[in-house]
């Protein structure tokens, strides 16, 4: 371990609705009716349409790869212990694409359009006591 405590994500209310999903390793995210797509980052109104009409809906997370890198050398200090670290761009099959970190595939067997599927990362005291689930993704 590197002695650094890694960061985590931060709650706000706009986003609690994904988070809670997460730690039940159920994903949610935003859909509009207004433009008839699913919307992700979690927002307050609808893209294009600015309608006030987002909700929540779960999606079963399956994807495929959009694209990736493969971090040889630490982003930072915090993840000394993390290489080599594939970072990765996931396209839901619902349409939108979600960033992430791709776990247990070698780099040598990635590639574009693979199918993922999600993979449900808990850190129970992951800052000031409170846990957090991260989504990550690996071979389908």
């Amino acid at each position: 371990m590197t002695g650094f405590a890694r960061p985590m994500p931060v709650k706000t209310p706009t986003s609690t609705p994904f988070w809670d999903a997460l730690a039940e390793h159920r994903i949610v995210i935003q859909y509009s009716p207004s433009t008839q797509a699913y919307v992700f980052y979690p927002r307050v109104l609808a893209p294009r349409t600015l309608a006030d009409d987002l909700e929540w809906r779960e999606i079963s997370g399956m994807g495929t790869l959009y694209s990736f890198t493969v971090a040889r050398r630490p982003v930072g200090p915090h993840f000394a212990d993390a290489v080599p670290q594939i970072l990765g761009i996931v396209e839901w099959d619902e349409g939108p694409r979600f960033s992430t970190e791709i776990i247990d595939v070698a780099p040598e067997e990635l590639s574009v359009g693979m199918r993922l599927k999600p993979v449900f990362c808990d850190y129970p005291e992951a800052f000031a006591g409170a846990g957090v689930t991260m989504l990550r993704y690996t071979r389908a």
